[in-house]
């Protein structure tokens, strides 16, 4: 039991780097969805992604461990939490608090990923909104009805919006 501990921990430990890398990304891809700099953010998606991918190992290597354990104590493996196994830790301390101290260092660390995950994609979905607000004006413009301007004869002249007068009309 004491080497499934052990290994549980050192593997919640790498995970823990992980998500701190995690969390530097993210941080760092803020300032590039604020500047709208597509390339960059492609790169840093791409870096992430990378990370992600090391932090699903990891993950299933804790699932494994966690299964090995809930087997040896004859605990469900699916209400088995980290919570619960500090718990019945009472007798060892030294890896109890190893436990306790990178359990509360990955929720804290998650959680401030999920902050900034958060306000990116809000960044995001507001950057889209702004796009599509200039194509409706674009659109718009192309598309705008003619005015009523009229002559002092009080003819219509038939003014567009958004277009040049001017040129050469082939219909006179």
């Amino acid at each position: 039991m004491a080497s499934l501990m052990e290994e549980l921990i050192n593997c919640l430990e790498a995970e823990a780097k992980e998500f701190d890398r995690l969390l530097a990304i993210s941080q760092r891809k803020t300032p590039i969805i604020v500047n709208n700099k597509i390339a960059e953010l492609q790169k840093i998606t791409d870096e992430e992604q990378i990370v992600v991918s090391r932090i699903s190992g990891l993950e299933t290597k804790r699932e494994a461990v966690t299964k090995d354990i809930a087997e040896v104590i004859n605990k469900d493996v699916e209400e088995l939490k980290l919570a619960t196994l500090i718990e019945l830790m009472s007798g060892q301390p030294g890896e109890r608090k190893r436990l306790s101290d990178v359990h509360d260092r990955l929720s804290g660390t998650v959680r401030q990923i999920r902050q900034i995950n958060e306000n990116n994609a809000e960044l995001i979905k507001h950057a889209l909104e702004m796009i599509d607000f200039d194509l409706n004006i674009m659109s718009a413009m192309r598309q705008a009805p003619e005015t009523a301007n009229y002559s002092k004869g009080a003819v219509n002249t038939g003014a567009m919006l958004g277009r040049a007068s001017g040129g050469f009309d082939a219909r006179q």
